[in-house]
């Protein structure tokens, strides 16, 4: 199964969507900057959803965001735009770019150190019901897929994962590792 529109969330420790009033003004800075590979475009802010989509960096090929998810705060990448390669190029790009929108936010002085990243947690989805629908056999289709991924990404360390297994949400995996990571840490297992 060839998997596009990979999300990547990290979870992040010791802050609630409420502190993030100042995420707003960072992204515009962001938009004017343009300070990733993708096409930065518009801000939306969902702060005020109760376990939602939180504040998103609207891109061309790709989003950014900070969501609060089933209460779960974290920074999230969402590509959008096909990408060339395999599963696992495809995984790591994802990875990588939520790593680095993360890393750029922990060092975010507007944000006084608010977001950082929880060190274990990463949730991965895949943002198509059509082509990858939350079933049984999709899972299992892609465990193998998404273990080579978290052996990489989680080098040195054991890790558990939980699908979600309500069909009415993404086909997605929950990795939690059992030693704490930095993010630079994990850019670096991932070798880009």
């Amino acid at each position: 199964m060839e998997i596009q529109h990979v999300n990547v969330k990290l979870m992040v420790s010791g802050a609630t969507i409420a502190d993030l009033e100042p995420l707003i003004p960072v992204f515009h800075r962001w938009i004017q900057g343009q300070v990733f590979d993708e096409l930065l475009l518009d801000i939306a802010d969902y702060g005020h959803v109760p376990q939602g989509p939180g504040v998103v960096l609207i891109g061309y090929q790709a989003d950014y965001g900070v969501d609060d998810t089933r209460g779960e705060l974290g920074v999230r990448y969402n590509r959008k735009a096909p990408l060339n390669g395999t599963n696992q190029t495809r995984l790591k790009q994802a990875a990588c770019c939520a790593l680095k929108a993360c890393q750029r936010l922990e060092s975010e002085a507007a944000l006084d150190g608010k977001i950082r990243f929880d060190g274990r947690g990463v949730e991965v989805f895949v943002n198509d019901r059509i082509l990858a629908p939350n079933n049984e056999q999709n899972r299992k289709t892609l465990d193998p897929e998404f273990r080579s991924f978290f052996s990489t990404l989680f080098r040195g360390s054991d890790y558990a994962l939980a699908y979600d297994t309500d069909p009415r949400h993404l086909l997605g995996v929950t990795a939690k590792s059992s030693k704490a990571f930095s993010v630079a840490e994990l850019i670096a297992n991932l070798g880009v």
